[in-house]
């Protein structure tokens, strides 16, 4: 798997005055594409967190704003791995207007693996070897 899409639909609560979405409702849209792309995947955080007391924190986050999204716009998240080694994982996506494709914002998190004690350990290799399976090969050596 390359990718993996989701769409969400912009509430009004996600709007300024203008009706044009917030800047920080991007990080959360990208939240949601990450985590149905681990999903799709047949990894859940809960199953991470319960089962092999793993954690994913955010690290590092960007996100380059290319055009607005505006109320009830619906809106396809794109997300892929686009690294994943013993200790850190980084997501890439693109949020674009469903209807004509317009990209509109696009960017990576990078994340951590930690125990619940909150310091870095390796992702136990159930898991590594399927985000590394699913590393999208055109993401490889390309910034987000």
């Amino acid at each position: 798997m390359s990718h993996h899409d989701t769409t969400v639909r912009v509430r009004y609560a996600e709007t300024d005055q203008m009706g044009v979405v917030y800047h920080s409702n991007h990080l959360i849209w990208f939240e949601i594409g990450r985590v149905e792309l681990m999903r799709s995947m047949g990894i859940s955080y809960k199953q991470m967190e319960s089962e092999d007391g793993c954690y994913i924190f955010v690290a590092e986050a960007h996100c380059r704003y290319l055009a607005p999204a505006r109320y009830d716009e619906v809106l396809r998240i794109r997300s892929w791995i686009a690294e994943a080694g013993s200790r850190i994982i980084k997501f890439a996506y693109e949020i674009a207007r469903a209807e004509d494709g317009q990209l509109l914002a696009s960017g990576f998190t990078k994340h951590v693996v930690c125990g619940k004690d909150g310091r870095p350990k390796a992702l136990p290799a159930k898991y590594r070897s399927v985000l590394v399976a699913s590393e999208a090969p055109a993401a490889k050596g390309k910034e987000a």
